[in-house]
């Protein structure tokens, strides 16, 4: 090795606040909590999260802020530091509930996330073909349109056309039929194909399987979640949200008094919220 390569490149900054060093070790052990695809991405979340730590440590210090740690339902207790950022967060950053009416307007604002997904309830019968081989493609194109043509005419042929046919080994044995589906659980192109079908019709869809001719038995509408029901679900995120946003800019008051060296700080949330 050419150690005088190794002279050129920069030694690490030394991380502080307030004069108080964060040591590299001690930093390393906190990147576990910190994925990233990167290596220095993660080095760099883990720092700023022990410096936004020692920015709340120094305050409630400075405060002489006293809390005694509590205890959760298995016998976990916090420590003294993680007792003392909490009384000092709950001293410190106001919180308000968010009432009925600001509940409401996101409800009202957002509700497809309250409406439960369609249910289907289909059969198909799949000729496959590799999606490179054009030849192939071509002869489970007209395969399955001489399937489609067939039991358009006599609907009782599926099961049959399905037990001979398909590839779908699973489906194959009960007729065809795959039971009751809901978003995700086919690929894009057979969903797409149900959402555009009527109960009893028959279709022809391509996928990277091959060809897929499609037999839409029921179609439930997804239904729309009660605010009644909703409203404690919408208090708790509107609550976390308002907590983050506030805890934000308390920390961004502390590190602007501060004197923090070796690393920028970017907008972020105390551990006790992560």
């Amino acid at each position: 090795m050419d150690c005088s390569l190794t002279s050129t490149l920069p030694k690490p900054r030394t991380i502080s606040v307030n004069g108080k060093v964060i040591p590299r070790e001690v930093i390393a052990r906190e990147v576990q909590n910190h994925p990233a695809e990167k290596p220095i991405t993660a080095w760099q979340a883990a720092a700023q999260a022990l410096v936004v730590r020692e920015l709340l440590l120094q305050e409630s210090a400075r405060l002489g802020i006293e809390a005694e740690p509590l205890r959760d339902a298995e016998g976990r207790s916090e420590t003294d530091e993680e007792a003392a950022m909490r009384a000092l967060i709950e001293r410190e950053v106001a919180t308000p509930e968010p009432d009925d009416a600001a509940c409401l307007r996101f409800y009202e604002q957002n509700r497809q996330r309250f409406r439960s997904g369609d249910l289907y309830e289909a059969a198909h019968i799949l000729i496959a073909a590799h999606p490179d081989d054009v030849v192939a493609r071509g002869a489970a194109r007209r395969t399955a349109e001489n399937i489609l043509a067939a039991v358009s005419a006599d609907p009782a042929l599926f099961a049959e056309f399905a037990r001979s046919q398909s590839a779908c080994k699973t489906s194959a044995q009960e007729g065809g039929r795959l039971g009751q589906l809901t978003r995700g659980q086919t690929v894009a192109e057979f969903e797409a194909a149900l959402q555009r079908m009527r109960p009893g019709e028959f279709a022809i869809v391509e996928t990277r399987y091959g060809f897929h001719v499609i037999r839409l038995d029921q179609h439930a509408p997804g239904q729309l979640l009660p605010f009644e029901l909703a409203r404690d679900r919408i208090a708790d995120y509107l609550t976390t949200s308002v907590q983050h946003r506030a805890l934000a800019q308390y920390v961004s008051v502390l590190a602007g008094r501060a004197e923090i060296t070796g690393i920028a700080l970017a907008a972020t949330a105390s551990p006790l919220l992560q």
